[in-house]
C-alpha cells in the first residue's frame, strides 16, 4: 500500500514514511491509492473481534512496511483497559469504545475515555506509540509542530510525553478554550512538551502550523513533523472505531447504521466516509457543525467557503470552532473521483481564503451518494439538548455531544439505529454544564486539582517567523 497527495505533485510515500512528514511536499494531504473493501465473510469474521483484534484487521490492510507482529504488539500495547479506563458506571473499560444506550435504537459512542477525556485519545495514543517505534527503527528524531482548539493538544501531549526521540510544540489560542483544557496542557512539565499560547483565533494557529509546514528547507533542518488530522494515521486509528461501534448496534450485517458526528476539522467524520467506502453498512454520516458551520453550509448549497478570524465565533462548543476544516480535501479529492489536477485548482483558491463552488464542477449532485447529511447547532440548542438528555435518561454529556445529538434526531428514521459520537466528557466543560442543568459536572478524583497545578507556556502573536525562531532555539539547546 502505497500513498498520494491530493495534490498529484508529490511521490508516492509508504506508510512509515508519511507517519513522520504530515503535509505532503505539494502542500496536500496523504491518501492510499486504494480503500481496502471487506467482504461481507470479513464483516461475519470481525463481528466477534474485540477491540485489539478490529484494530488489528483493519490497520494492517493499510500498513504494508511494518511487521505484522511488531504492528500487533504497537496495537495490543495501546488499547489496554489500564489507559482507556475513565468509563461510566456499568461501562466495561475492555470494550475501549462501549455503547451507552439511551433508548432502542439511540446510542451514544463513549469515545472519550482516554487519558485526556477526549476521543483524540483513541488515535493519538496509537501515533505515539507508532513515532517511538519508527524514529527508533531510523534512529532519528522529530519536532512535531501542531494547533488545537481544545482536545487535539492535549492528546498529542499526552501521548508524546516522554517518548524518545520526540518533541512536540503545540499552539493554541490565547483565549477560546475552557480553564481545564489550558490546564491540561499548561501543567505538563515533561521536557519534550512545549505550549505556544497564540494571541489570535484557531485558524490563526493553524496556517502558523501550515506555514511552517511549507517551508521546505526549514522542515528538513528542523525535522518537523505533525500530529493533527493532516496526519493520515490519525484517520485511519479512527476508522476501527466505526466499525466497533456498528457491531455493538446491530444484530447482523444486512442492518444500516446512521453516526452523527461533532464536526469541526472533519477528521472524525472523514474516518467514517472511509470505513463506508471500505464496505461498512452506513446509512447516513451526520455531519453536525456548531455557529462555524463551513461544512453545514457546503452540505446545504455546494459552496465550501472558509471564514477568517473576524468571522469565526467563540462558542460553548469551542473545539468545534473552527471555520477552515482541512481534513475537507480528503472527501473533496474522492469526490473528484481522485483527480488531483482539479483538487489542486480548488484548494489553490481555499488557501487564499477563497470560496469554492462544487457546483460549477458538476460535483456537488454526487455528495448524496456519499451518505452526507449535515445540520448546525447553536448555544439555545445545546443547553437545551444537556437539559433534556439528563432528565430523560440520566446522562450528562458535553457541549460537542450535544451538538451531534441535536443534529442527529433531525435525521433519525425508524428501523436504522442512530450512533452519536461522544467526543469528550462533560468535565471538561464545566461552566457550559453548571448553566445547562445548574450543577458541576463529575470530574475524575484525580483530576480535581488540575487548574491549580504550576503552568509552563509561552506566548506569541500570530508571526510565523517568532514560532521559527522559537522551534529552532529549543532544538539548539
Amino acid at each position: 500500500m502505497k500513498y498520494i497527495s491530493t495534490r498529484g505533485q508529490s511521490p508516492a510515500q509508504h506508510f512509515t514514511d508519511i507517519l513522520l512528514g504530515g503535509l505532503a511536499p505539494d502542500g496536500g494531504l496523504y491518501m492510499p491509492e486504494s480503500y481496502p473493501h471487506f467482504s461481507a465473510a470479513d464483516l461475519a469474521a470481525m463481528r466477534g473481534m474485540n477491540y485489539r483484534e478490529l484494530a488489528f484487521a483493519i490497520i494492517s490492510r493499510f500498513v504494508d512496511d511494518i511487521p505484522a507482529e511488531d504492528l500487533k504488539a504497537l496495537i495490543d500495547k495501546t488499547y489496554t483497559a489500564q489507559t482507556y479506563h475513565f468509563v461510566r458506571e456499568g461501562q466495561n473499560a475492555e470494550d475501549i469504545t462501549p455503547l451507552l444506550t439511551l433508548e432502542p435504537g439511540l446510542h451514544l459512542l463513549s469515545l472519550s475515555n482516554g487519558p485526556t477525556l477526549a476521543f483524540k485519545d483513541m488515535a493519538m495514543q496509537l501515533l505515539g506509540n507508532l513515532f517511538e517505534y519508527e524514529l527508533a527503527r531510523r534512529n532519528e528524531s522529530i519536532n512535531i509542530v501542531g494547533a488545537t482548539s481544545g482536545d487535539t493538544g492535549s492528546a498529542a501531549e499526552y501521548a508524546m510525553r516522554g517518548k524518545k526521540g520526540i518533541r512536540v510544540f503545540m499552539l493554541s489560542p490565547d483565549h477560546g478554550m475552557t480553564r481545564f483544557q489550558q490546564a491540561q496542557m499548561y501543567s505538563l512539565q515533561d521536557p519534550n512538551i512545549f505550549n505556544i499560547a497564540v494571541k489570535g483565533v484557531f485558524d490563526d494557529c493553524q496556517d502558523m502550523v501550515k506555514a511552517v509546514s511549507n517551508d521546505a528547507s526549514f522542515k528538513a533542518r528542523y525535522k518537523i513533523g505533525a500530529v493533527n488530522s493532516i496526519n493520515w494515521a490519525r484517520v485511519l486509528a479512527q476508522i476501527v472505531y466505526y466499525f466497533k461501534a456498528y457491531f455493538a448496534a446491530t444484530e447482523n450485517n444486512t442492518q444500516k447504521v446512521s453516526f452523527s458526528v461533532p464536526s469541526g476539522n472533519f477528521g472524525n467524520i472523514c474516518a467514517g466516509h472511509v470505513a463506508r467506502m471500505m464496505g461498512l453498512p452506513i446509512d447516513k454520516l451526520i455531519a453536525a457543525t456548531n455557529e462555524n458551520d463551513v461544512l453545514d453550509e457546503f452540505f446545504r448549497t455546494g459552496v465550501y467557503r472558509p471564514r477568517d478570524a473576524a468571522h469565526t465565533y467563540h462558542t460553548s462548543s469551542p473545539s468545534m470552532d473552527i471555520s477552515k476544516a482541512s481534513n475537507f480535501e480528503r472527501f473533496a479529492f474522492d469526490l473528484t473521483g481522485r483527480d488531483a489536477e482539479v483538487t489542486r485548482a480548488m484548494w489553490n483558491r481555499v488557501d487564499k481564503g477563497e470560496a469554492v463552488d462544487f457546483n460549477a464542477y458538476g460535483l456537488f449532485e454526487k455528495v448524496p451518494g456519499y451518505g452526507f447529511a449535515s445540520g448546525a447547532s447553536n448555544h439555545t440548542l445545546r443547553m437545551q439538548t444537556i437539559r433534556e438528555t439528563y432528565e430523560l435518561y440520566g446522562v450528562v454529556i458535553d457541549t460537542h455531544t450535544a451538538d451531534g445529538l441535536n443534529v442527529g434526531l433531525r435525521y433519525r428514521e425508524p428501523g436504522v439505529p442512530l450512533v452519536v459520537l461522544e467526543t469528550a466528557l462533560p468535565a471538561k466543560f464545566e461552566d457550559a454544564i453548571k448553566e445547562a442543568i445548574g450543577q458541576d459536572p463529575e470530574r475524575p478524583a484525580e483530576l480535581k486539582d488540575l487548574e491549580a497545578l504550576p503552568a509552563r507556556v509561552e506566548k506569541m502573536g500570530p508571526n510565523v517567523d517568532a514560532l521559527k525562531d522559537f522551534i529552532a532555539a529549543e532544538v539548539g539547546n
